[in-house]
């Protein structure tokens, strides 16, 4: 499938799917969970329009009753959709701060619950994971967070960085590993080709954080990494 498709694809949807957002919001009285709905909604139709397959494995690991935090390993574009519309949770990715100024899509994200974290500076970065806290107390729910901050560039998991990781222990939410398979192949950042193939979503145990503290970040952050690197090195 060629890559122009793809994007075309996601334009349209995405058009269509924000109209709706902008006529649901002012009678969304679940403060985001039904703007969460409405993307994963938008990331199930554009994978389908697209003739993109997808599963996921290992959801007996978890309780859906509860809130987690899911870190994965950042292959391709095709992460976030992929996560946001099949993980069956009421979910929000952790978003760098600069995008809650971008008009409308800022003002999107707020509405959805996003997670924001200042990274300019160590204050900064600290002050914004306390009002994270805050939010998650105020508005319950699960978070999406790719540990390594950027795509990779070989299809290899790179080290993890410590300070959204540091949301788990303020907030005592379990940390679920997850490995991503498929999407590097499919469409990596260095790509303009879209190969299609089925794309595979590996959910592995939580990871529970009451015994660390944030003085043990890095320690945490690497833990969670092997356990990401195991899942993507066990056989599907």
């Amino acid at each position: 499938m060629h890559f122009f498709w793809l994007l075309l694809v996601t334009v349209l949807w995405t058009v269509f799917y924000g109209i709706i957002t902008i006529i649901v919001f002012p009678i969304d009285f679940t403060r985001g969970k039904i703007l969460s709905k409405i993307v994963k909604y938008w990331a199930r139709t554009i994978f389908f329009t697209a003739g993109i397959k997808s599963k996921i494995i290992g959801l007996d690991n978890i309780d859906n009753s509860k809130n987690y935090i899911f870190a994965a390993n950042h292959s391709s574009s095709l992460d976030i959709p992929l996560m946001l519309g099949y993980i069956p949770f009421w979910i929000v990715p952790v978003s760098k701060v600069e995008l809650k100024w971008i008009p409308f899509l800022g003002w999107a994200m707020q509405m959805g619950g996003h997670v924001f974290v200042d990274r300019r500076n160590h204050e900064k970065a600290m002050s914004s994971l306390k009002k994270a806290k805050k939010s998650l107390i105020k508005r319950p729910r699960s978070i999406l967070l790719f540990p390594e901050g950027s795509r990779t560039d070989d299809g290899q998991l790179k080290q993890f960085k410590s300070g959204g990781l540091s949301i788990a222990i303020e907030t005592s939410i379990p940390v679920v590993p997850v490995a991503i398979y498929g999407t590097f192949e499919s469409l990596n950042k260095s790509s303009w080709h879209f190969k299609n193939q089925m794309l595979v979503i590996k959910v592995g145990k939580p990871i529970y954080t009451q015994e660390y503290t944030n003085h043990d970040r890095k320690t945490f952050a690497n833990l969670v990494h092997d356990r990401v690197q195991e899942l993507k090195n066990e056989n599907l």
